[in-house]
C-alpha cells in the first residue's frame, strides 16, 4: 500500500509523473454510469445500493486507470442520517427540510445515531476495498460542516449561501451548535469509512469562499482542523485532503492551520500562484479547469501541460479545479490522462 502513487504524493514526495484522479469521475458524462443510474431508479437509490454504488465507482477506474477511486455517495447523506428530510428534484438538484432556529436543531439526531442510515455507504467501501486494483487508492469523503450547513439552513443550494449567513449573523449560538454537531458527526462518518477500507479522506468545503475573515477561520478552518486532528488520532498516518473551494488568500497556510496533508485548489487561483503560496507547505491537488473536459483540443493539451509544469517542483496530485460536468466528452478525459502521463 505504501507504494501507491497518491499516498506517496500525500507524504510529500515529488514524483516524476503526478498521480491523477478527477472529482465526480463517476458520473453522468459516462454512458455506463447513466445505464447503472437507470437501473437504480433514482439518485438516492443509487447512493444507498452498495453493489451499484461500487459499480459506478469502479467504472472510471476500468475505463481510464485513474490512480484513485473516490467513494460514490453525496455530501447530503449525512444530514439525512441526522434526521433531515432529503429528496432530489430532477434537473434542479437536492432539497432538504430546513434548520432556521433552535427548534430545528433540537429535532436532529445525535452523532451516534447516524450509522443505521449510513451503513450501506460503509458496505460500498468494503466492496471497493476488495475489488479495486491493488495499485488504486480508495478515497472516502464528506462535506465540510460549513458547506453541509448551508444546505441544511437554506433547504437547497443557493448562489450566495445567504440563508446560512443570515442565521450565522442573527443567531450565532444556533449556527455554531449546528456546525459543532456536523463536525462531530463527520468524524464518526469518516471513521466508519476508514474502518471499512478507505485509505484517504477528503473534506469538500464547496462554499468556503463565501466565508470572509474571522468567519473563514471560525467556520472553515477550525472544523477542518478538529476533524483532521481527531481522524489522525484515531488512525495514525491517515492522509487528509482539504478542499476549501474559492478560498483565495485563505489557501495560504491552510495546511498548517488544519493539519491537512494536501490542499485541493480550484480555478480562481493560477497554478503558479498556488505553487508559490500553497505548495510550499505540502501537497497540492488540482487544478485544470473543468471546461477543458468539454471543449478538448489543443487547449486541453496545453493547459494540462501548464498545470503539470507549474507544480513540478513539489508534491502534486493532478485533478480538476472542480467536478467534471455532465456535458464532458469521455474522449477528452482520455486525452488529459495521456498528456499527463506522457510528460
Amino acid at each position: 500500500m505504501a507504494d501507491k502513487t497518491i499516498l506517496r504524493a500525500l507524504r510529500g514526495e515529488r514524483l516524476p509523473t503526478p498521480p491523477i484522479w478527477m472529482m465526480r469521475q463517476a458520473g453522468r458524462y459516462l454512458p455506463e454510469y447513466r445505464a447503472t443510474r437507470a437501473k437504480a431508479g433514482d439518485f438516492l437509490s443509487l447512493c444507498y445500493n452498495p453493489e451499484l454504488a461500487a459499480e459506478v465507482t469502479l467504472q472510471p477506474i476500468r475505463r481510464y486507470g485513474f490512480d484513485a477511486a473516490i467513494l460514490f455517495a453525496d455530501i447530503l447523506l449525512l444530514p439525512q442520517a441526522l434526521g433531515a428530510d432529503l429528496w432530489f428534484v430532477t434537473g434542479e438538484g437536492p432539497r432538504l427540510s430546513t434548520i432556521t432556529g433552535p427548534e430545528g436543531l433540537r429535532g436532529l439526531k445525535t452523532r451516534d445515531d447516524i450509522h443505521e442510515v449510513l451503513n450501506p455507504v460503509y458496505e460500498t467501501v468494503k466492496i471497493l476495498s476488495q475489488e479495486l486494483p491493488k495499485e488504486t487508492t480508495l478515497i472516502g469523503f464528506a462535506g465540510a460542516p460549513w458547506t453541509v450547513a448551508t444546505y441544511m439552513v437554506a433547504g437547497r443550494g443557493t448562489p450566495d449561501q445567504g440563508p446560512a449567513h443570515k442565521l450565522k449573523d442573527e443567531d450565532r449560538a444556533t449556527f455554531a451548535a449546528l456546525i459543532d454537531l456536523l463536525t462531530d458527526a463527520t468524524i464518526e462518518y469518516l471513521s466508519k469509512q476508514v474502518e471499512a477500507g478507505a485509505e484517504v479522506v477528503k473534506l469538500f468545503d464547496s462554499w468556503a469562499g463565501s466565508l470572509k475573515d474571522a468567519d473563514f477561520e471560525e467556520f472553515a478552518v477550525k472544523p477542518a482542523a478538529r476533524i483532521t486532528k481527531e481522524m489522525k488520532a484515531r488512525f495514525p498516518g491517515l492522509p487528509v485532503i482539504a478542499f476549501p473551494r474559492e478560498a483565495g488568500e485563505g489557501y495560504i497556510g491552510f495546511h498548517q492551520k488544519t493539519g491537512a496533508d494536501c490542499v485541493a485548489i480550484d480555478n480562481s487561483v493560477s497554478p503558479e500562484w498556488a505553487a508559490e503560496h500553497v505548495q510550499v507547505s505540502g501537497c497540492v491537488q488540482g487544478n485544470l479547469a473543468s471546461r477543458h473536459m468539454v471543449t478538448g483540443g489543443q487547449a486541453l493539451v496545453e493547459e494540462t501541460r501548464h498545470v503539470v509544469e507549474a507544480f513540478r517542483n513539489g508534491p502534486h496530485i493532478f485533478n480538476l479545479g472542480h467536478g467534471i460536468t455532465p456535458d464532458a466528452d469521455p474522449e477528452n478525459v482520455a486525452l488529459m490522462i495521456e498528456t499527463v502521463r506522457s510528460m
